[in-house]
């Protein structure tokens, strides 16, 4: 399915500067989408993404110019409505080392050597794109990609 592999290398593309990207999508299995010919971002859910102006740009010219690879024409009366959002979710992580020499069971205070604990913070993002039937109102397409964030 085109919207499969239109996911897939939208979401790589947008994230490619991360090492490990999840990607996923999902469709209304009973949409009919060789029925739609033409596509139209939609402003207000655009507008929500949590994303710097200058990364929106990029992801919105990534689906167009995909979308337009794909044989979709941009139109004022689209049969596709295209949006994004985005989530964060931070992770923390704690390493705890209790190499050493002990006695005994459970907590005693018999042991000896390097026991430390390290704790690691790192944010996940996700970017989901939308396809939403213009005339029904519904979404027929999901796509998603999630890798850790990181300043580059």
């Amino acid at each position: 399915m085109k919207f499969t592999s239109l996911a897939s290398l939208i979401l790589i593309i947008m994230l490619s500067s991360c090492s490990s990207v999840r990607v996923a999508s999902d469709y209304d299995k009973n949409a009919n989408f060789d029925n739609y010919k033409s596509f139209a971002f939609y402003k207000p859910g655009i507008d929500k993404a949590e994303i710097s102006d200058l990364d929106k740009k990029r992801i919105l010219r990534a689906i167009e110019a995909d979308m337009t690879a794909k044989g979709f024409v941009k139109s004022q009366n689209p049969d596709l409505l295209v949006s994004i959002f985005t989530k964060t979710k931070e992770n923390i992580n704690i390493y705890q080392n209790n190499f050493g020499w002990g006695y005994g069971w459970g907590w005693t205070p018999f042991y000896w050597g390097p026991n430390y604990s390290t704790v690691s913070r790192s944010t996940e993002g996700t970017l989901y794109i939308d396809l939403i039937d213009a005339k029904k109102k519904e979404l027929v397409w999901q796509g998603m990609g999630t890798a850790a964030l990181t300043k580059k």
